[in-house]
Protein backbone atom coordinates (compact mmCIF):
# COMPACT_ATOMS: atom_id res chain seq x y z
CA UNK A 1 0.00 0.00 0.00
CA UNK A 2 1.44 3.21 -1.15
CA UNK A 3 -0.99 6.34 -0.28
CA UNK A 4 1.18 8.84 -2.44
CA UNK A 5 1.08 6.58 -5.34
CA UNK A 6 -2.94 6.19 -4.66
CA UNK A 7 -3.53 9.85 -4.04
CA UNK A 8 -1.70 10.77 -7.22
CA UNK A 9 -3.66 7.90 -8.83
CA UNK A 10 -7.23 10.03 -7.48
CA UNK A 11 -5.92 13.48 -8.59
CA UNK A 12 -4.71 12.18 -12.22
CA UNK A 13 -8.36 10.26 -12.53
CA UNK A 14 -9.99 13.89 -11.92
CA UNK A 15 -7.71 15.66 -13.92
CA UNK A 16 -9.38 14.25 -16.71
CA UNK A 17 -11.94 17.06 -16.64
CA UNK A 18 -12.03 20.03 -18.60
CA UNK A 19 -11.25 23.17 -16.56
CA UNK A 20 -10.95 21.35 -13.04
CA UNK A 21 -7.14 21.32 -11.34
CA UNK A 22 -5.77 18.71 -9.08
CA UNK A 23 -3.92 18.46 -6.04
CA UNK A 24 -2.93 15.40 -5.20
CA UNK A 25 -1.70 16.87 -1.24
CA UNK A 26 -3.16 19.76 0.80
CA UNK A 27 -1.90 23.32 -1.29
CA UNK A 28 -0.96 26.22 0.37
CA UNK A 29 -3.22 28.48 -1.55
CA UNK A 30 -6.02 27.02 -4.13
CA UNK A 31 -7.12 28.04 -7.55
CA UNK A 32 -10.75 26.92 -8.10
CA UNK A 33 -12.32 25.24 -9.76
CA UNK A 34 -9.84 22.56 -8.05
CA UNK A 35 -9.91 19.22 -6.43
CA UNK A 36 -8.22 18.28 -3.35
CA UNK A 37 -7.32 14.82 -2.56
CA UNK A 38 -7.18 14.19 1.49
CA UNK A 39 -6.98 10.79 3.43
CA UNK A 40 -9.75 10.12 5.97
CA UNK A 41 -9.00 6.77 7.28
CA UNK A 42 -7.16 3.57 7.23
CA UNK A 43 -8.66 0.37 8.21
CA UNK A 44 -6.04 -2.48 8.09
CA UNK A 45 -6.35 -6.17 7.27
CA UNK A 46 -10.14 -6.10 6.63
CA UNK A 47 -9.91 -9.23 4.14
CA UNK A 48 -7.46 -12.29 2.82
CA UNK A 49 -5.79 -13.09 5.88
CA UNK A 50 -4.69 -9.60 6.79
CA UNK A 51 -3.78 -8.47 3.00
CA UNK A 52 -6.07 -6.33 1.98
CA UNK A 53 -6.53 -2.46 3.42
CA UNK A 54 -9.37 -0.25 3.15
CA UNK A 55 -8.53 3.27 2.56
CA UNK A 56 -11.10 6.32 2.60
CA UNK A 57 -10.10 9.40 0.99
CA UNK A 58 -12.13 13.01 0.54
CA UNK A 59 -11.95 14.75 -3.02
CA UNK A 60 -12.49 18.16 -1.85
CA UNK A 61 -14.32 20.49 -4.63
CA UNK A 62 -13.65 23.90 -4.24
CA UNK A 63 -14.96 26.84 -6.78
CA UNK A 64 -15.32 30.72 -6.96
CA UNK A 65 -18.52 31.93 -5.08
CA UNK A 66 -18.62 34.76 -7.16
CA UNK A 67 -22.19 34.04 -8.59
CA UNK A 68 -23.47 32.08 -5.74
CA UNK A 69 -26.62 30.70 -8.43
CA UNK A 70 -23.21 29.68 -10.84
CA UNK A 71 -21.00 28.24 -7.92
CA UNK A 72 -23.40 25.50 -7.15
CA UNK A 73 -24.15 25.12 -11.01
CA UNK A 74 -20.68 24.09 -11.15
CA UNK A 75 -21.13 21.56 -8.39
CA UNK A 76 -23.81 20.03 -9.64
CA UNK A 77 -21.90 19.62 -12.95
CA UNK A 78 -19.53 17.89 -11.00
CA UNK A 79 -21.71 15.88 -8.87
CA UNK A 80 -24.34 14.56 -11.92
CA UNK A 81 -23.23 12.14 -14.68
CA UNK A 82 -21.55 13.10 -17.65
CA UNK A 83 -18.42 14.84 -18.96
CA UNK A 84 -17.45 16.50 -15.81
CA UNK A 85 -18.25 13.59 -13.18
CA UNK A 86 -16.03 13.73 -10.43
CA UNK A 87 -17.61 9.92 -9.54
CA UNK A 88 -17.15 9.02 -13.63
CA UNK A 89 -13.66 10.45 -13.70
CA UNK A 90 -12.30 8.43 -10.48
CA UNK A 91 -13.63 5.65 -11.43
CA UNK A 92 -12.39 5.36 -15.12
CA UNK A 93 -9.38 3.67 -13.57
CA UNK A 94 -10.53 1.71 -11.00
CA UNK A 95 -6.53 0.20 -9.96
CA UNK A 96 -5.93 4.49 -9.83
CA UNK A 97 -2.86 3.66 -12.44
CA UNK A 98 -1.98 0.15 -10.91
CA UNK A 99 -1.83 1.72 -7.45
CA UNK A 100 -5.08 0.07 -6.19
CA UNK A 101 -6.72 -3.39 -6.70
CA UNK A 102 -10.16 -1.23 -6.57
CA UNK A 103 -11.76 1.91 -6.11
CA UNK A 104 -15.53 3.29 -5.24
CA UNK A 105 -17.13 6.41 -4.96
CA UNK A 106 -19.68 6.09 -2.13
CA UNK A 107 -21.04 9.49 -1.56
CA UNK A 108 -21.11 13.49 -2.01
CA UNK A 109 -21.08 14.97 1.40
CA UNK A 110 -21.04 18.80 2.83
CA UNK A 111 -21.99 20.97 0.51
CA UNK A 112 -21.99 24.44 1.53
CA UNK A 113 -19.69 27.37 2.05
CA UNK A 114 -16.22 26.51 2.83
CA UNK A 115 -13.84 30.08 4.00
CA UNK A 116 -9.96 29.66 3.27
CA UNK A 117 -7.61 32.41 4.18
CA UNK A 118 -10.10 34.83 4.19
CA UNK A 119 -12.07 34.33 1.14
CA UNK A 120 -15.58 32.39 0.96
CA UNK A 121 -15.96 29.47 -1.56
CA UNK A 122 -18.64 26.93 -2.35
CA UNK A 123 -17.46 23.73 -1.74
CA UNK A 124 -18.33 19.69 -1.52
CA UNK A 125 -16.38 16.45 -0.58
CA UNK A 126 -16.58 13.27 -2.61
CA UNK A 127 -15.54 10.03 -0.95
CA UNK A 128 -13.67 7.30 -2.43
CA UNK A 129 -13.19 4.05 -0.70
CA UNK A 130 -10.04 2.25 -2.18
CA UNK A 131 -9.13 -1.01 -1.23
CA UNK A 132 -5.10 -2.12 -1.57
CA UNK A 133 -2.51 -4.58 -0.41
Amino acid sequence: MNITDIRDGIAANVGTISGLRTAAEIPDNISPPIAVVSLNSVQYDTAFGAGLNSLQFAVSVIVARVDERRAQERLNDYISTGASSVKAAIESDKTLGGAAIDCRVTEMTNIGSAIIGEVTYVAMDVIVTVYSE
